[in-house]
């Protein structure tokens, strides 16, 4: 296991993006990093996680080392598929933010799990 001191305090993304372009360079990866190969990837990475807590319950411990790993690889897995196609990740997720705010108003959202279309209809 590698130590680093890269941590989300103080890594930033541009250090991951400039990692993974210097990893996949050096392995020659870029060739099998299409946007579908790499989009079917992060659904694969998704199912590999699910996989940590198949079968738990509440009270089941769950392997935190395995879960860890899987969400690392759907980072990596989707910071790839940004820099193929030049998507600024961070200002991408300012925008859904903003989108999930508009959606999702406090005033209605709060507490619930509800999907925004199922949401009460804001009153003016």
């Amino acid at each position: 296991m590698v130590d680093t001191m890269w941590n989300d305090q103080t890594t930033t993304m541009q250090t991951l993006k400039d990692s993974l372009q210097k990893f996949n360079a050096d392995r020659d990866w870029e060739q099998f990093h299409t946007p579908k190969d790499l989009a079917m990837c992060v659904s694969a990475e998704a199912g590999e996680l699910l996989e940590c807590f198949l079968w738990k319950d509440e009270s089941s411990d769950v392997d935190l080392d395995a879960v860890q790993e899987e969400l690392a690889d759907i980072m990596i897995t989707a910071a790839n598929l940004g820099a193929r196609l030049n998507i600024d990740l961070m200002k991408a997720v300012e925008r859904k933010l903003a989108v999930n705010a508009e959606r999702y108003p406090v005033a209605l959202a709060r507490g619930r799990a509800t999907k925004h279309t199922h949401l009460p209809k804001v009153v003016t």
